[in-house]
C-alpha cells in the first residue's frame, strides 16, 4: 500500500428523514467539488424538536480525502 497524506474537511448535513439521509446528503453535497474521499467520521448529532417529536436531523461529518501528487 502506498503511503497516503490525507486532508480533513469538516461538513454539517442535514435531513428531515433521519441520521443516515443526513449523512448522505453531506456526502452527496462534498462528491460534486471533493476529489478523492475515502472515510468519514460522525462527530456529532443533533436533532431539531418540534411539538415533543424529532422533527429534523443534522450530522457534523469530518471528511478525510487522499490528496493529489
Amino acid at each position: 500500500m502506498a503511503d497516503h497524506i490525507y486532508k480533513k474537511i469538516e461538513l454539517i448535513g442535514s435531513s428531515a428523514d433521519g441520521f443516515e439521509e443526513a449523512v448522505k446528503n453531506a456526502l452527496a453535497r462534498a462528491k460534486k467539488t471533493v476529489r478523492n474521499m475515502r472515510w468519514f467520521e460522525v462527530a456529532e448529532t443533533r436533532g431539531y424538536i418540534e411539538n415533543g417529536e424529532v422533527a429534523h436531523w443534522q450530522v457534523t461529518l469530518k471528511i478525510g480525502f487522499t490528496l493529489e501528487d
